[in-house]
């Protein structure tokens, strides 16, 4: 949920995109923004993201299912446009047709830096115990109705 949607309510198109950077991440990492725990720095996915991203480390978030089957420039775009997206202020975000366009672009095309995501904290956990959490897993109950 976009920043300016979950303190003031304010939906808008900039909310959309900052949904499609989450999910652009989301598929890189192979891992979900809600309940994400990370032992080293125990911050939302968005800002494990941002993190590795300054460190110069964003290969650091692929999943392991493609550590083999991936093009490096290619998945360094995915984590690039994503961050562009998920950026604090709905203003730094880009259009959803700029965000077409940077992911439909040569390798050689230069892209904006990003900014800080919405909802980063920056430091590490204070509990421990929540930091060691486990994530939870995927589920997914099946009800079947019959009339009677």
């Amino acid at each position: 949920m976009a920043p300016e949607y979950a303190f003031d309510g304010k939906f808008s198109v900039k909310s959309d995109v900052y949904s499609m950077g989450v999910v652009l991440l989301e598929i890189v990492s192979g891992k979900k923004n809600k309940g994400f725990r990370h032992t080293d720095d125990c911050d939302s996915l968005l800002g494990h993201a941002w993190l590795l991203w300054k460190e110069d480390k964003a290969l650091e978030l692929i999943d392991e299912c493609l550590i083999y089957s991936f093009v490096e420039c290619q998945v360094k775009r995915c984590i690039h446009v994503g961050l562009l997206c998920v950026q604090k202020y709905a203003e730094d975000r880009p259009a959803m047709s700029s965000v077409l366009f940077m992911l439909g672009s040569e390798e050689g095309a230069n892209l904006p830096d990003p900014k800080e995501p919405g909802f980063f904290m920056g430091g590490s956990c204070s509990n421990e115990e929540t930091c060691k959490a486990e994530s939870i897993a995927n589920t997914m109950t099946i009800t079947d109705l019959e009339a009677r």
